[in-house]
């Protein structure tokens, strides 16, 4: 950069760097013995004197430190804040040597961390116990094993209290008790013991200046505990709504996948902060000094809360391989984090999620785009790639192309048939197709696979009149036709183009059965009375030719509006462009005349020009103009 704060200048070029990352003492087998191991990067190889046979154990001991860092001021995922009031709130996270993924389709899945890949990683059952000053705070992935020792025999009965509202959180550790801990800063210690059974990772956060609040969540006989930990600085937005977002995560998303598995799930207010791991999360969102909030900062933080809440069905859970296919999480997380905030709040200004919003990004310069499936580290516009693009296109899936039960259904097989395991995106395209019954190689290949955008715009817009005589365009057509075809058609009607040479002016009236000869004999010779009552009577024809500038398949969503104002709806599936990927043509058979025509009225399909949408062509903007 040719300019830069001095803060900036200072850090980069002046300072000492912070040494981060793990330091590695030795690794020693079960009886002791010490282990050969290499380090590469951010990855580390242990060299066993033989390969580990299969249903056979291994014991790892590893002593290891960690210099926990400021991220505030090193950067991140965890570290610790610090606040004028002495006191650090630290946020604990990737503190320990992780086990890789070995899978059953790649094996060892040993790509280094370079920062935007997140993690993959197995299961495993976790035992962890953490000494902190007295006066702290502490929640972490698992469940408190004593919790009578490190909290106040009142706050017990808090707890207790919590687990029977369903309805309302219940506060454990009150913000006045917080208030007396921050400036104490004990010097005696206390030991927080956790357990946790079939979690791919592990994470801790403590502070003497946490409020701590709870509810319970029932799913079948079991409950669930919400919970909520968080300076005064969060309150009070924090005391009013994390909690309670924090239960209405876990219902959505249970609604569409599985009951939530685990015991709890825990939202921590960090500054600048939103990570997800095992049943605890942090997150950002603050009031001003003065308690007062925007809107903006608001539903900014219930969105992350409702995201990295989320995130422990994907993929804590559903395990997806988030150092190659950031999409797997983050894009299926953000479209159920947007059907948990509309739910939440039918007003919620969500931002990703519905197809108009990614309009900008896939009409923007494809220098700057890549396709869905790009690897993590590659990615240019990655919040639009890996979100946006994705939950729109789940949205499309659901909203307009397969409809609600069908994806429904479709997308709890996936979740059930993949928790606990490592999918693949072909498990999910192939479970999505499998579990419906309905083809979608077409739409997984157009908008995971390529940069294409979708832009269908009405071409030509024709008004028929039927007549007794062929016209020279008719001649010719029948001609063509009779040259492709044997034998005799029998007695013809024909239809005349408005405008055309044979067009006369007193064909512009409505259609009536009766003045065309042939078709009228036909009918008489061939129906009854009463089933000539039941005929369709059309009185007008209009054949609409739609064109395909852009290169994605989409349905053809038409709203065709009427002389008297009345509106009739029609979609035909993404397979009417199977024989011509460039334009196609539907013929309109109406009671009343047809006035306007739009091309997907409510921007169903992320179509990226309006201007083509409508006839009669009209000047029409879309809010991305």
């Amino acid at each position: 950069d040719p300019a830069m704060s001095t803060q900036a200048f200072s850090r980069k070029y002046l300072e000492e760097k912070y040494d981060g990352g793990f330091k590695i003492d030795y690794v020693k087998d079960a009886k002791g013995n010490p282990i050969s191991y290499s380090i590469n990067e951010t990855m580390m190889r242990i060299n066993l004197a033989k390969p580990l046979a299969h249903g056979e154990k291994m014991v790892l001991n590893i002593k290891w430190n960690y210099i926990i860092n400021n991220y505030m001021l090193d950067g991140g995922r965890s570290g610790y804040e610090h606040f004028d009031d002495g006191n650090n709130l630290y946020v604990l996270a990737q503190f320990y040597p992780r086990m890789a993924v070995y899978n059953d389709v790649e094996g060892w899945q040993n790509m280094q961390f370079w920062g935007s890949g997140e993690f993959a990683l197995p299961f495993g059952n976790f035992e962890v116990n953490i000494t902190v000053p007295a006066d702290h705070i502490m929640e972490a992935t698992g469940v408190l094993q004593n919790r009578a020792e490190v909290f106040t025999a009142e706050q017990v009965k808090r707890y207790a209290l919590a687990e029977k509202s369903y309805d309302k959180p219940v506060i454990i550790v009150t913000q006045a008790e917080a208030q007396v801990a921050e400036k104490g800063f004990s010097t005696q210690k206390k030991t927080w013991k956790f357990k946790a059974e079939n979690v791919r990772d592990f994470g801790i956060s403590t502070s003497r200046k946490f409020i701590l609040d709870a509810m319970a969540v029932k799913f079948g006989e079991r409950n669930v505990m919400a919970v909520s930990i968080y300076p005064k600085e969060g309150n009070p937005l924090w005391e009013q709504y994390s909690t309670r977002a924090v239960a209405h995560t876990l219902k959505s998303y249970s609604s569409y996948t599985f009951d939530y598995p685990y015991p709890k799930a825990v939202s921590v207010n960090a500054r600048d902060q939103g990570m997800e791991y095992p049943m605890i999360c942090w997150n950002f969102g603050r009031p001003d000094a003065d308690g007062k909030y925007s809107d903006r900062v608001k539903y900014g933080m219930l969105g992350v809360i409702i995201h990295e809440v989320g995130h422990n069905f994907f993929p804590m859970i559903v395990n997806s391989d988030e150092r190659q296919w950031t999409w797997m999480d983050e894009g299926l997380n953000t479209f159920m984090e947007y059907l948990a905030e509309i739910t939440f709040d039918p007003n919620f200004p969500a931002d990703r999620g519905p197809a108009k919003t990614i309009v900008p990004y896939m009409s923007g310069d494809q220098s700057k785009i890549e396709p869905i499936m790009t690897n993590s580290e590659s990615i240019k516009q990655f919040g639009n790639n890996a979100y946006g693009k994705p939950a729109a296109g789940l949205n499309i899936l659901r909203e307009t192309i397969m409809g609600h039960d069908l994806f429904d259904y479709a997308f709890k097989t996936y979740a059930n048939r993949w928790k606990f395991k490592h999918p693949t995106p072909e498990d999910f395209f192939r479970t999505m197709e499998d579990a419906s019954a309905v083809d979608l190689d077409w739409f997984f290949r157009g908008w995971f696979y390529t940069t294409d955008y979708n832009d269908i715009g009405i071409k030509e817009v024709k008004k028929y009149f039927v007549s007794n005589t062929p016209s020279k365009e008719v001649t010719d057509f029948l001609a063509k036709r009779k040259r492709r075809r044997s034998g005799v058609d029998g007695p013809m009607v024909y239809m005349i183009a408005e405008g055309t040479e044979d067009y006369k002016p007193e064909m512009n009236k409505p259609f009536e059965i009766k003045e065309i000869k042939n078709l009228d004999e036909y009918v008489q010779a061939t129906f009854s009375k009463e089933e000539q009552a039941k005929l369709n009577s059309p009185k007008y024809f209009f054949q609409v030719t739609f064109d395909k500038p852009g290169g994605l398949v989409m349905p053809i969503i038409v709203e065709v509006t009427f002389e008297d104002g009345t509106v009739e709806n029609y979609k035909f599936p993404a397979q009417i462009w199977r024989m011509n990927d460039n334009e196609v043509s539907r013929t309109f058979a109406t009671q009343k005349a047809i006035t306007k025509i739009v091309v997907d009225p409510k921007l169903e399909t992320a179509d990226i020009d309006t201007s083509n949408n409508t006839w009669p062509k009209q000047e029409v903007k879309s809010k991305f103009d």
